[in-house]
């Protein structure tokens, strides 16, 4: 008898083949039969008129905090996934040094808009080097796989000190020793080395992060780390400005190790087809050896505005600036008072610098999310709030203000910051044909006060496959292979990602028709009462993790099977399964 069969599902099995009606016998977390199972199973899924598939495997997440006490790792668990990768972008907690505690808190907050508050109440900091760092991981029971990296800022802090985070030139000792740290992370069974080399990535001071100026020398001898090591990904965010030099390095660290280099690439709102230049210089590195990949988002960067979020539009209102601090009831109470309205309305905002500017003013980029029971994420231009104040004869600012007050103060506005300069997804669809790019940048755990991407893998099925009106769709077995067996092939992750005999048993079933995202909302649920914009999603009948189900319509069932992932995982063979 087995341990689990899911029967009569349309299974696409992530390899990108037609999907096809068959069941799924599976035995101690690992697939053992596909197609029809004559054996009964000690528990039985009935996956008729469902889509099975296997779990998905999100590469670009920033749980390195709330890995150490939420054992769901919510988002990411309610929308399928089943292995994330945390440790990008170059920061992280480890190795971490007794003083420099805060300091890496602040450096998280700054980045990733998570609450300093809530990292400081949450990690409990039983380590101090990136094996124990990996070690106090293993010890704890959670839903899903974790799996990380070795962050640039966390090395450079613990190696130079004040000289690191001031983003002084590393000597030829402080790389050496950068490299043995990075090695014995690897060994540890880290996937791979991060870093930043944007300055869009500030600390909460306000200063770029360790290592955004780190010359080839250093990043070489980093790089060199992880071919001594044998395996890692060296990945990045970059402005990629100049972009060859940047390329350079990259294409000769990549074709000296042999190991994967990759950078997130998404469009920019000054420069709307700079993304093809970048594509066209990794088609050239791969050409010459190297092992280049493209990192691509399914939607915009999207900041979600709201009262309770980081910044809304009126956020530097003098007038508003009055009632800022009040709690949310009482501060309601205020907004929904004519006289104050009023007052806000007849103020001006702040001088905030472009993007400042953007976030206060770009009424032609701010768009109603919720349109009945969708979310709009593929806005046309003429819906903007600026377009809207244009044919109505109303104050673009009066209107937001509206929008802002539904749902009693929790009204959203959808503002998208990247990837988006034409108002629509073509350019996006164009990426994922490309073969050097693989899915990712859903940030999970991230971005709490104004961005919830981590439904990403949800709406690469609700958009991409099944609703999107203005443009092409995509096939369900492409978008399957895409957030499966892609991701996981990247990091070599060789265990996970297709559903056939001898894989881990991860897998989705999913009712296909149902599937829905439901809208954005402000939570208070992390340590020290922090706040955090989450998404939860209907339609996920079931999620299965090394064979155990962890959700079942939406609900934990109190099952705890994910594990730390350390280092590469084989491929079993069907043989193996069976044993």
């Amino acid at each position: 008898m087995h341990d689990l069969v899911i029967r009569g599902g349309l299974v696409v099995d992530g390899t990108g083949a037609k999907g096809r009606v068959a069941d799924i016998a599976i035995d101690n977390g690992l697939v053992t039969e596909v197609g029809t199972v004559a054996g009964k199973g000690k528990r039985e899924i009935d996956a008729a008129g469902l889509v099975v598939t296997p779990g998905w495997v999100d590469i670009h997440t920033h749980y390195d905090g709330q890995v150490t006490w939420d054992p769901l790792l919510s988002p990411s668990c309610w929308h399928g996934v089943t292995t994330v990768i945390m440790g990008n972008c170059g920061v992280g907690f480890a190795p971490a040094k007794p003083d420099k505690h805060d300091w890496l808190i602040e450096l998280m907050e700054g980045v990733e808009d998570i609450p300093g508050a809530a990292l400081a109440e949450g990690i409990q900091w039983n380590w101090e080097t990136f094996p124990e760092y990996m070690d106090s991981l293993d010890r704890q029971q959670r839903v899903l796989d974790v799996a990380t990296q070795v962050p640039h800022g966390s090395v450079r802090a613990y190696v130079m000190g004040e000289r690191g985070a001031r983003n002084e030139a590393a000597t030829d000792e402080d790389i050496a020793a950068m490299a043995k740290i990075v090695e014995e992370g690897i060994a540890a069974g880290a996937l791979g080395f991060s870093t930043s080399r944007t300055m869009l990535h500030l600390s909460k001071d306000g200063e770029p992060v360790p290592g955004t100026f780190a010359n080839k020398a250093e990043l070489m001898g980093i790089g060199r780390a992880l071919g001594a090591a044998g395996h890692g990904v060296f990945e990045m965010a970059s402005d990629m400005t100049p972009a060859e030099e940047e390329f350079n390095w990259m294409k000769d660290l990549s074709a000296e190790t042999g190991l994967p280099v990759t950078y997130a690439l998404l469009q920019s709102p000054v420069d709307a087809d700079k993304w093809r230049h970048m594509l066209a210089l990794t088609d050239e590195a791969r050409k010459q050896g190297a092992n280049v990949t493209a990192q691509i988002a399914c939607r915009p960067t999207g900041m979600v505005l709201g009262w309770q979020s980081t910044v809304h539009p009126f956020i530097t209102y003098p007038a508003y600036r009055e009632i800022a601090n009040l709690p949310f009831a009482e501060r309601l109470e205020k907004l929904k008072d004519p006289a104050v309205k009023a007052r806000i309305l007849a103020d001006k905002p702040r001088e905030m610098g472009t993007l400042g500017a953007i976030l206060t003013q770009g009424y032609d980029r701010m768009f109603r999310l919720e349109q009945g029971e969708t979310l709009d994420y593929e806005p046309a231009a003429e819906d903007s709030v600026a377009a809207q104040a244009k044919r109505e004869g109303r104050n673009p600012a009066e209107i937001v203000y509206d929008m802002l007050m539904e749902k009693n103060g929790r009204g959203y506005i959808y503002l998208p910051l990247l990837n988006y300069a034409r108002f629509n997804f073509d350019h996006i669809h164009e990426m994922m044909q490309h073969p050097a790019t693989v899915l990712s940048l859903s940030d999970g755990g991230a971005h709490c006060g104004v961005i919830c991407d981590a439904s990403f893998p949800t709406y690469m099925l609700t958009h991409w496959v099944r609703d999107r009106t203005r443009g092409a769709r995509l096939p369900l077995e492409q978008v399957v292979r895409m957030q499966t067996h892609d991701t996981a092939r990247l990091y070599g992750l060789n265990d996970r990602g297709v559903i056939a005999p001898g894989m881990k048993a991860d897998i989705n079933v999913i009712d296909l028709d149902k599937l829905r995202i439901l809208p954005p909302e402000m939570v208070f649920d992390l340590p020290a009462d922090g706040r955090r914009m989450i998404q939860r999603a209907e339609g996920y009948r079931a999620t299965i993790v090394s064979g155990a189900v962890t959700f079942e319509n939406g609900d934990a069932t109190g099952e705890m099977p994910g594990r730390l992932i350390r280092g590469p995982q084989r491929e079993r063979t069907a043989v193996q399964a069976a044993e």
